[in-house]
């Protein structure tokens, strides 16, 4: 593979032209040098790039002040919170932007260096880092109005001058891709008169100019700050619509790619160990492209068709959409992997599920979730008109009634549905609302003025420990069953990010997977009734290219014999079964 430091110089040439492109380089090697001789430790005992994720891996979503008390920065909350409720079966953890900002729950950041003062500090960061693997957000799309560069900006003084797109409001950006409904352009008052910024998500986060190698430079600083900091994995947010370029769609550009790995190769020369995560909530074949070549990109992209096909799934009770499209999921490399998840701190997106599912079936979903209590969010098209973007709504609600609750089937429902991301191949992202199966949160979004609230609910920790404890409540149950599921995931090596996945098809209403680990010393097969009928199966050993007879479910420890060759299985509503083969003879 070509070395690190030539792969940057390429794509600074392929961005910039050969002069500019080279005196770039000139720039980025000496701080590069700089770094790598400052953290030298962060090029030692790093592990191969197939094993930098394993079965064991976990991450919990979470926002820095997700749980407080009295007199405690929450930062220092949170760790001991996390510590005595997920240490052992969570391993790493996405605090969602803890920087100082102004609008966006965090998403239009005004300091890229600085913790908010409300959270703590730098050293309670680095102290989460000491139990777990932190993941960081770079919201590098764009910047808040209120940073110090775009208040620089607005004075005209360099060089931050050239560091936000002007564009004059007559320009025809009708080809724009847009993910929101709000202006692209948005006036503001400088020195020098008014002129049209470019904010792709709204007025308050202000794009930055790529085409200006400078802001390439500083952001470049900001991701290696996150690293030195303990960063080992970083989120590239809304990264598809970095680049722009007037008369094209300005998303997934070669120029963004260019740019993610331009990072890519960063990392791999400075800190192999650190990681690349790429948020684009697009179609699925849209979305994966960010893998690159399976060396030269992201090492791991958002699954972001999952959700919604769950959702379908259980709405209809019929796995067909979900197991076809599971079918194709096929990593370049062995170095990356996808990461699963169910809920976020947005809502669920509907754009990764066209063209998988039908315009019926997304409507569906659409009228589910406005039927359990949720909104809808929309999107702008090119033609003026609008479309469904995303349903927000928690995840335990868009699956579970909220008029009309049934405890046991709503938590085993529920699980039933956290087991499907927990069995597929890659790595589970779980958002803390789904911990312990969050209740839509009326009251937040009438108190913060946006839908996506509904999901965002923080807790004291008094309140938090009253939740899991109530025996009236579901929350303790939701919470210790997916504590069960993880404790059993991490134990088994078949559900190593890369182990092989075979998807098998034992009719509509059971999702049927066979994972054998990397070196097939180990083996599982998945059984998850996505119904409330019981389901009898009937599974070929052939199929499983295997002869042995006693099988054992990891979560219930019970014993399944095959006969004549198949392995029989009755499976009670929304029942969940890892099966491993006792008597492991190949056939």
């Amino acid at each position: 593979m070509t070395p690190p430091e030539r792969r940057i110089e390429e794509l600074l040439r392929f961005l910039y032209g050969p002069k500019t492109g080279a005196e770039t380089w000139d720039t980025l090697r000496s701080r590069l040098i700089a770094f790598r001789e400052t953290h030298p430790q962060l090029r030692e005992n790093v592990p191969p790039p197939e094993e930098r994720l394993t079965e064991s891996d976990a991450f919990l979503i979470t926002y820095g002040d997700q749980v407080t008390e009295p007199r405690t920065p929450p930062l220092q909350t949170l760790h001991k919170v996390l510590h005595a409720l997920v240490r052992d079966v969570i391993t790493g953890v996405h605090i969602l932007p803890f920087y100082p900002y102004s609008s966006d729950d965090g998403f239009s950041v005004i300091d890229y260096k600085q913790v908010h003062p409300d959270l703590g500090t730098w050293e309670d960061i680095r102290r989460l880092g000491q139990d777990f693997r932190l993941m960081f957000d770079a919201v590098i799309n764009h910047i808040s109005r209120q940073s110090a560069w775009f208040q620089a900006f607005l004075r005209g003084e360099p060089p931050y001058t050239d560091y936000f797109i002007v564009v004059d409001p007559h320009t025809d950006l009708s080809r724009v891709v847009r993910p929101r409904a709000t202006p692209l352009l948005t006036p503001v008052e400088t020195v020098t008169g008014v002129k049209y910024v470019w904010t792709t998500f709204s007025a308050d986060q202000i794009d930055l100019n790529y085409h200006n190698p400078h802001v390439l430079l500083d952001i470049i600083d900001v991701l290696l700050f996150y690293v030195g900091q303990g960063a080992e994995i970083i989120r590239l947010d809304a990264i598809a619509y970095l680049w722009k370029e007037i008369g094209t769609p300005c998303i997934h550009l070669p120029q963004t790619h260019a740019v993610v790995k331009l990072f890519r190769a960063v990392l791999d020369w400075v800190a192999p160990g650190v990681l690349l995560i790429t948020e684009t909530n697009v179609p699925h074949e849209e979305n994966i492209s960010y893998f690159g070549d399976g060396t030269d990109e992201a090492q791991l992209v958002y699954n972001f068709a999952l959700p919604p096909l769950v959702v379908h799934t259980f709405r209809t009770g019929d796995v067909t959409q979900l197991r076809e499209w599971a079918a194709t999921l096929h990593l370049p490399s062995p170095t990356t992997t996808f990461f699963n998840f169910l809920a976020s701190h947005d809502g669920i997106g509907l754009m990764p599920a066209r063209g998988i599912l039908s315009d019926e079936a997304i409507q569906a979903l659409v009228d589910l979730t406005l039927a359990h209590g949720g909104h809808v969010s929309y999107k702008a098209n090119p033609d003026g008109s609008r479309s469904v973007y995303e349903l927000n709504i928690t995840f335990y609600d868009a699956l579970n009634d909220p008029a009309h609750p049934q405890p046991e089937v709503d938590v085993n429902r529920f699980l039933a549905a956290q087991a499907i991301m927990l069995s597929l191949s890659g790595v589970p992202g779980i958002y803390v609302h789904s911990l312990f199966g969050s209740r839509n949160c009326h009251r937040c979004v009438e108190e913060r003025g946006y839908p996506r609230a509904i999901n965002r609910e923080k807790f004291t920790r008094e309140q938090l420990q009253a939740l899991l404890t109530d025996p009236g409540q579901h929350h303790g149950a939701v919470f210790q069953g997916y504590r069960r599921l993880l404790a059993t995931r991490r134990r088994n090596r078949a559900f190593h990010p890369n182990a092989q996945q075979t998807v098998l098809d034992v009719g509509r209403h059971v999702l049927a997977l066979w994972r054998v680990a990397p070196q097939g010393d180990a083996k599982v097969l998945v059984l998850i009734n996505v119904t409330n009928t019981p389901q009898r199966i009937a599974v070929p050993l052939t199929v499983l290219s295997l002869a042995g007879t006693v099988w054992q479910d990891m979560l219930s420890s019970c014993h399944v014999v095959a006969s004549r060759g198949t392995l029989t299985v009755t499976l009670a509503p929304y029942q969940v079964v890892w099966l491993t083969p006792k008597e492991d003879m190949s056939s």
